[in-house]
């Protein structure tokens, strides 16, 4: 049975926010272990039957690189070069490839824990369709009815990323705010305190309910966008 996250995971990252080098994390690789890798596997194995019995069916992988995302940041092509992320990124994804399909996303910080779920950006031919789906009264209803349940636990999309509808659309249409979204994600935002039941036999019933009240959003996706 699953206890919960240790409090020494936050601990851990917060250290590692202030020591983000490789010297400090190696001489630290014990808890990187401890209070990093081994309990963020232990969730993803105690949320597997959870994902998969969710609609859609999520993928909740114990393993690094797949449902618990890598530490290390790829500082190829960015300015900044500390070479860890500060944060424990756990992804249960439903399609393909947990970075091209719709999934519910769980993030532990260093002072917050933040989750969502959605695509973030869709592919030119997934774009389109995401286009004609919220033009349709229909569709767009059930996105409407997915969004209401993400925001049930605090989860809303953000700003859209174009200033205007695209050319060709109408601007007055029912569908305006959503024709400016590449995506469409619901997540938290000002970093929302841990709750404490994270930290006890409590997390797993906890999270199960923020799953639930998440997927149908990666259902809409999947049905409208993804496999449409």
């Amino acid at each position: 049975m699953f206890k919960g996250i240790p409090k020494q995971t936050v601990s851990y990252l917060k250290a590692l926010k202030a020591n983000n080098n490789r010297e400090w994390f190696e001489a630290h690789r014990k808890d990187y272990d401890d209070y990093f890798v081994e309990p963020a596997l232990q969730l993803i194995e105690a949320l597997s039957p959870v994902a998969a019995a969710l609609d859609p069916p999520h993928f909740a992988i114990p393993k690094v690189n797949k449902s618990l995302r890598r530490i290390h940041r790829d500082t190829r092509f960015s300015k900044d070069k500390t070479p860890y992320h500060t944060h424990l990124h756990i992804v249960l994804w439903t399609g393909d490839h947990p970075n091209r399909s719709a999934g519910t996303h769980l993030v532990f910080s260093d002072n917050h824990f933040g989750y969502g779920s959605g695509h973030w950006a869709f592919s030119g031919d997934g774009l389109e369709r995401f286009r004609a789906a919220v033009q349709d009264n229909k569709a767009r209803a059930e996105l409407d009815t997915a969004l209401a349940s993400a925001a049930k636990v605090d989860c809303t999309p953000g700003d859209p990323e174009l200033q205007r509808v695209p050319r060709g659309f109408d601007a007055d249409s029912p569908a305006a705010d959503y024709l400016r979204r590449k995506g469409i994600v619901a997540r938290t935002h000002n970093d929302p305190a841990y709750d404490k039941r994270l930290f006890g036999p409590e997390a797993l019933d906890y999270l199960r309910d923020l799953l639930k009240a998440l997927s149908p959003l990666n259902r809409w996706v999947n049905k409208h966008v993804e496999t449409a």
